[in-house]
């Protein structure tokens, strides 16, 4: 919250906190910790606390959430409580948002980047999937979201949409989507990067983050140690906007990052990329 209060923008920003109800008795104690702090939060325009009165669990939270927020604004930028932003995050989000909101092509605009080497760090590039660590997107866009996963039978019966979903297969995404038809793990975010693929969406993203995961301490839902936890935050603000076509040189710098990365030690832990929050 002090990350974000001190962005541009937070005292013209409205903020909406979605607290889940405890899942046991156990966590009772900790949720009520949490409701007493976002009861006093200040620096924003407004803040509206919304108290679930049972336990939604991660997906379907976050599913009403950015649902009910577009409903009403027509947009919405969202963060889960394990996230640090730059100062620039929210300019950076209503700037993309005001750019780009009449162009069908655009479904959503991202807060985090890979640390990629020799990037402009003032401008953003578009790129053909979604992440959700720290995003942005709008009521058109958001009413194609897949909640069904319908879409899964046309990559699991074709070989080339399976190797472009998983980045040139650079990353296992569809094994994720796999595992969630399989009822093995809920995963809203893998749904909603289906929903953008299959629709030849596009996402900006800026060349260096503006987001960084400070959640994987053992006391999340899903928070198993990655290498993806975030980049030093860009403290530069981004204001190079491109027009609307795959930056293919950003795009080729990630799919071999990710692939240097399972060559590592460390590619065991890669498998939580999508599942983050």
């Amino acid at each position: 919250m002090d990350a974000l209060r001190a962005n541009e923008g937070a005292r013209e920003s409205d903020l909406f906190v979605f607290s889940d109800a405890p899942k046991n008795a156990q966590a009772a104690a900790s949720v009520a910790q949490v409701r007493a702090f976002v009861k006093n939060i200040d620096g924003f325009k407004s803040v509206t606390v919304i108290e679930r009165e049972s336990n939604w669990g991660v997906d379907p939270s976050i599913i009403d959430g950015v649902t009910t927020l577009c409903e009403r604004f027509g947009r919405v930028i969202v963060l889960e409580d394990d996230l640090v932003t730059s100062p620039w995050f929210l300019t950076f989000m209503n700037e993309s948002l005001s750019h780009y909101r009449d162009d069908d092509r655009v479904m959503q605009v991202g807060g985090f980047m890979f640390p990629l080497d020799d990037v402009d760090e003032a401008k953003a590039s578009f790129l053909p999937y979604a992440t959700c660590w720290g995003w942005a997107t709008w009521k058109r866009a958001w009413d194609q979201f897949d909640a069904t996963a319908a879409g899964y039978a046309s990559l699991k019966n074709d070989e080339i949409k399976r190797k472009a979903f998983d980045l040139n297969g650079a990353y296992f995404y569809f094994d994720i989507l796999q595992n969630y038809i399989e009822g093995k793990t809920d995963a809203w975010d893998i749904r909603w990067y289906l929903s953008l693929f299959l629709k030849e969406g596009l996402a900006l993203f800026p060349n260096k983050t503006l987001v960084r995961n400070i959640g994987f301490d053992g006391t999340g839902t899903h928070d198993s140690p990655t290498v993806f936890a975030g980049d030093g935050l860009n403290l530069t603000r981004v204001e190079k906007f491109p027009s609307i076509a795959i930056d293919a040189k950003i795009w080729k710098a990630i799919e071999n990052y990710l692939k240097a990365q399972r060559r590592t030690p460390l590619k065991n832990l890669v498998g939580k990329l999508l599942r983050w929050a």
